[in-house]
């Protein structure tokens, strides 16, 4: 697996959740990395994405709760998110993109948010 999600799990609405994605140092390096997330029943859409040097942008329905950040001694992009909300709960996954190759997913973190 390159790309290795962790950290989803059940929560309360308010509660907060820090997911990571490990990956190797060529995929880390070379590659921009991206949080998507799945509901039931829906398309996969992005959350929020992080460049190789370190610029970010959000989908709407997270900005200001939600913070993506790259850990370049670990290898590691983290999706830190804040006050919870019941419509976040989907299966998060994490995707790494650069201009010359198919992008490359992980496996999805099961988030679910209780009202």
């Amino acid at each position: 697996v390159q790309l290795q999600a962790s950290g989803g799990g059940l929560v309360q609405a308010g509660e907060s959740l820090r997911l990571s994605c490990a990956t190797s140092r060529g995929i880390f390096v070379f590659n921009d990395m991206g949080w998507y997330r799945q509901a039931a029943g829906e398309q996969r859409d992005l959350v929020a994405e992080i460049t190789r040097r370190g610029a970010t942008s959000y989908a709407e329905s997270v900005k200001g709760r939600f913070t993506i950040s790259r850990d370049n001694a670990k290898n590691t992009v983290y999706l830190q998110m804040n006050s919870l909300k019941p419509e976040d709960t989907a299966v998060y996954y994490c995707r790494a993109d650069n201009p010359f190759s198919e992008p490359t997913w992980g496996r999805g973190t099961q988030v679910t948010v209780s009202s």
